[in-house]
């Protein structure tokens, strides 16, 4: 079925972008959520109407696009992740923990939308992130990956517990011995 879009749809397309999907996805969701309209004459002749509307909130989703593409350009990321000697990080570094940090700066940016080099980094040292912005736009990242060696302090050995449970069964409990001379 062709549809125009009437509001952004993830995955799909942004507003007045005309798209054919299915039957059963047009009439049981973006139809009756008002996201779509059915493609039509009349329908086109609204959107012609809307065009300036419409290019004027492309633009601006470009223009955000461009400053934050600055934004995550003019400086770097610094994760401290904990390390073994040999620079092995103790787990990983993926996407996710790329986006948890941009948060921390107060960037919020899609975790499916960043493309770690390797998909997960597992070893200190810098690398490069790239970060798929509005339509083609990119933006590349500098990542630098320290490791810290987590020194555990010894504790003082101490003895084994005793083993209570051959001690308990060789002496009758107190309760059982009541229960018997009761009932004698």
């Amino acid at each position: 079925m062709k549809v125009i879009l009437n509001q952004d749809v993830p995955n799909l397309g942004e507003l007045g972008d005309v798209k054919v999907v299915a039957n059963g996805y047009a009439r049981n969701y973006l139809l009756p959520r008002g996201l779509a309209y059915p493609f039509s004459p009349s329908v086109i002749a609204l959107f012609e109407k809307r065009k300036a509307e419409i290019d004027a909130h492309k633009a601006q989703k470009r223009s955000a696009s461009s400053d934050l593409k600055t934004r995550l350009e003019a400086d770097e990321l610094l994760l401290d992740m904990p390390a073994g000697q040999n620079g092995k990080l103790f787990g990983g570094v993926s996407n996710a923990t790329v986006a948890d940090e941009l948060l921390k700066k107060g960037i919020q940016v899609d975790r499916k939308r960043i493309e770690v080099p390797g998909r997960v980094i597992k070893s200190v040292g810098n690398y490069k992130v790239t970060i798929r912005l509005y339509e083609k736009d990119e933006a590349v990242v500098r990542l630098v990956i320290k490791g810290h060696v987590e020194k555990k302090a010894e504790a003082p050995k101490q003895e084994a517990p005793a083993r209570r449970r051959r001690h308990e069964e060789s002496q009758p409990a107190p309760e059982a011995n009541a229960q018997e001379t009761d009932a004698a």
